[in-house]
C-alpha cells in the first residue's frame, strides 16, 4: 500500500510542464484594480516581502494560518468607511456514492462562507471575521456524508465512522491585531469564540491544494481538526516571512449540535512555528496538547505533532498548480501512536480544465473504525487514492460556477476486508461548485 502511495505521490508533486507565469500581489485591505476579477492573465509575480505591511492578505489562510503569497485571487472587494471588505467562500452540492457494505449514498451540499473586515492602523492591523457553514442544514443527515473509512466526532451518542461529520453552523467568530514595532517585527493577537488555535496546516477546506476536491482528508483529525474550536486566545511573535505563536483553547471536539457555541474554558495549548521563505513557498510545525477531545472519552488526552509543506506556482497564461503535503501524529492516552500523511495537487491548465487528486496513508485504531471489541486496540494501515475533473464555466455576475467528478479508491489491508466487501472499495461524487468570481479560477 505504501508504494502505491509513494507512487501517486510522485505523479502528484511534479505533474510535467509546469510553467512559468507571473501573478498580481495584492497588500492588505487593498481591492484589486478595475477589471481585475474576470479571467485572463495573472499580472505579475508577487514581490519579495520586506515589511510587515507588503504581507499580501491572501497569505492568510484559515485561523490565524499562512499559505503561500503566490495566490489565485478568490475574494470579492469592496470598501466602507475606511474598512476594507473581502468575501470569500466556496459551496458544492452533488450526489456522493461510497460502495461496499460501510457505504452510503446521498445528496449533499458541502462548503463555507465568509466574510472579513479589514483595516489599516498607524501602528498595525485589525481583522475581523465571520464564516459561516451550510452543512447542519444540507450536510447533517445521519451525522454527515458518506465518506469510507473516515472517523472522528459522534452521532446519537455513537462514534461516526465511514462518515464525515458536518461543520458546524459558526466555523469562525474572530478578532485579531497585529501591532508593527517596526517593518521588521510585530506581535500578533488572536481571539475567537469561534476559531482555530495555532495548530497543524491551513485547514482543508481553504487550502488552494483543495479547493476542488469537496470532500474531507481521512487523515482529518491527526492533521487540522482544531480547525472549529470553541475559545481561542493565540498571541505570535511576527516577521515578514516567520511566525511563532502560542495558543491557548478549548479542545473539546463540537457536540452534535452544529448550531450553538459549545464554549467551555480553555484546557488545551498549542505552539506553531511558520515560515514563507519565498512568495511560492509556506511551512509549519506545530505540537498540541488536548486536554480531553473526545466527548465519549473525555478523559483520555491526545499529543498531536503535525508538519506541512506547500507550494504554488502559475502554470502556463492563465493556469495555477498548488501542492499540499501534510504530517500529523497522534499520541491518545495510553495508545500507540497513529500517524497520518497526505499529499494533495490541484492542477489548473487554463482557467477552464481542472485536474485535482489526492493520495493518504493512514494508521487508524479498531476503535476509530468502529470494530467489534476484539479489534478495538488493533492498528490498521487505511488510505485511498483521489482522482477528480473540474470545467469552471462564467463567471457569471459575482459567481463562478463550474462541473466535476470526483473518484476514490479506497485501501484496507486483509483484515478489514469482510467489513468493506474488498480490499479497494470505491467511492464517488458527481457535483456542481460555486465559487466567487473574484477569483481567477
Amino acid at each position: 500500500m505504501r508504494t502505491l502511495l509513494l507512487s501517486l505521490g510522485v505523479l502528484l508533486a511534479f505533474p510535467v510542464g509546469a510553467q512559468e507565469a507571473e501573478h498580481g500581489h495584492e497588500a492588505h485591505g487593498s481591492p484589486p484594480a478595475q477589471g481585475e476579477h474576470g479571467t485572463g492573465h495573472m499580472g505579475h509575480e508577487a514581490r519579495e516581502v520586506q515589511s510587515l505591511r507588503d504581507i499580501p492578505l491572501m497569505r492568510r489562510g484559515s485561523g490565524t494560518s499562512w499559505q503561500p503569497d503566490l495566490i489565485p485571487r478568490s475574494m470579492l472587494h469592496g470598501q466602507v468607511a475606511g474598512w476594507g471588505l473581502m468575501f470569500q467562500g466556496l459551496l458544492f452540492g452533488g450526489y456522493d456514492v461510497q460502495g461496499g457494505p460501510r457505504g452510503d449514498s446521498a445528496f449533499v451540499g458541502i462548503g463555507w462562507l465568509m466574510l472579513m473586515a479589514n483595516r489599516e492602523l498607524p501602528s498595525g492591523q485589525l481583522v475581523a471575521s465571520v464564516m459561516l457553514s451550510p452543512e447542519p442544514f444540507t450536510a447533517g443527515a445521519n451525522g454527515g456524508y458518506p465518506l469510507l473509512l473516515q472517523t472522528g466526532e459522534t452521532w446519537q451518542d455513537e462514534p461516526l465512522r465511514d462518515r464525515q461529520h458536518p461543520h458546524d453552523l459558526f466555523m469562525e467568530l474572530a478578532l485579531s491585531y497585529s501591532h508593527y514595532f517596526s517593518d521588521t517585527w510585530g506581535l500578533m493577537l488572536y481571539a475567537a469564540p469561534a476559531g482555530e488555535p495555532a495548530l497543524g496546516p491551513v485547514a482543508f477546506p481553504h487550502r488552494v491544494s483543495g479547493w476542488y476536491d469537496p470532500l474531507a482528508v481521512l487523515g482529518h483529525h491527526w492533521q487540522d481538526a482544531t480547525h472549529i474550536s470553541f475559545g481561542v486566545l493565540t498571541a505570535g511573535i511576527l516577521t515578514p516571512k516567520a511566525k511563532l505563536e502560542l495558543s491557548w483553547f478549548n479542545g473539546r471536539e463540537p457536540d452534535e449540535d452544529r448550531y450553538d457555541l459549545d464554549l467551555r474554558a480553555p484546557d488545551s495549548f498549542s505552539l506553531r512555528l511558520s515560515a514563507n521563505p519565498t512568495a511560492r513557498v509556506s511551512a509549519q510545525v506545530s505540537y498540541g496538547y488536548l486536554k480531553g477531545p473526545e466527548l465519549l472519552e473525555p478523559e483520555v488526552p491526545v499529543h498531536r505533532l503535525t508538519a506541512s509543506a506547500t507550494y504554488h506556482a502559475p502554470f502556463g497564461s492563465n493556469g495555477f498548480w498548488a501542492t499540499t503535503a501534510v504530517f500529523g501524529r497522534n499520541i491518545e492516552g495510553e495508545e500507540a501512536p497513529t500517524n497520518a500523511f497526505l499529499l494533495e495537487s490541484s492542477l489548473d491548465l487554463d482557467g477552464h480544465h481542472v485536474v485535482f487528486g489526492r493520495a493518504e496513508y493512514v494508521e487508524k485504531a479498531g476503535h476509530d473504525l468502529v470494530l467489534p471489541e476484539p479489534l478495538e486496540h488493533s492498528v490498521f494501515d487505511v488510505g485511498n487514492l483521489v482522482l477528480g475533473y473540474v470545467y469552471n464555466l462564467g463567471p457569471f455576475g459575482p459567481v463562478r460556477p463550474g462541473v466535476g467528478v470526483r473518484g476514490a479508491l479506497n485501501l484496507v489491508p486483509e483484515g478489514l476486508a469482510s467489513f468493506y466487501g474488498s480490499r479497494t472499495p470505491v467511492g464517488g461524487m458527481v457535483y456542481v461548485r460555486l465559487a466567487p468570481a473574484g477569483a481567477h479560477r
